[in-house]
């Protein structure tokens, strides 16, 4: 199975991106993994908020095949433990599955053509987090799951 991270927008601080960076190269001792960043749209300030969130998704759905697993970083997602996140993935990786797919959406989240797409979603707390600060924290919980799934010693009960 191949992972791929799509990110509606540029990272803006710099502190972020070399967390990004530093979870990127960790995840991919274990696995096909890969960002694919959209670029942030031109005017948006003239853009309402709805108008923003339709464009995302237009340019977001792009970037899925048909046969890709698609799961939405979505505060109305099912809510894990990180072992039961890796418990999880590690099912999905059993279910051979040729590409999973996480998107983590813009500043105002996804489109309802997005919504449809999902094939799940998962929160990563109940609390509200900026677009950019949960990138880090997906990728960190991403790589806790596959030290758990391997049974190394980064993650502590």
């Amino acid at each position: 199975m191949k992972i791929e991270l799509i990110l509606v927008g540029k990272t803006s601080k710099s502190y972020f991106q070399d967390a990004i960076e530093e979870y990127v190269k960790r995840i991919s001792r274990y696995i096909s993994f890969d960002v694919k960043i959209i670029p942030d749209l031109k005017n948006s300030k003239n853009l309402s908020e709805k108008q923003i969130k339709e464009l995302e998704g237009v340019t977001v759905l792009k970037q899925i095949d048909s046969s890709d697993y698609v799961v939405l970083l979505d505060d109305k997602g099912k809510s894990f433990t990180s072992k039961e996140m890796a418990i999880w993935l590690e099912q999905k990786q059993a279910q051979s599955m040729k590409k999973m797919v996480f998107v983590i959406g813009g500043a105002y989240g996804f489109s309802a053509d997005v919504y449809t797409r999902t094939n799940e979603k998962i929160s990563l707390s109940k609390l509200t987090f900026s677009h950019q600060i949960v990138r880090p924290i997906f990728l960190e919980q991403l790589y806790r799951c596959f030290s758990i799934i391997n049974g190394e010693r980064y993650h502590h009960d």
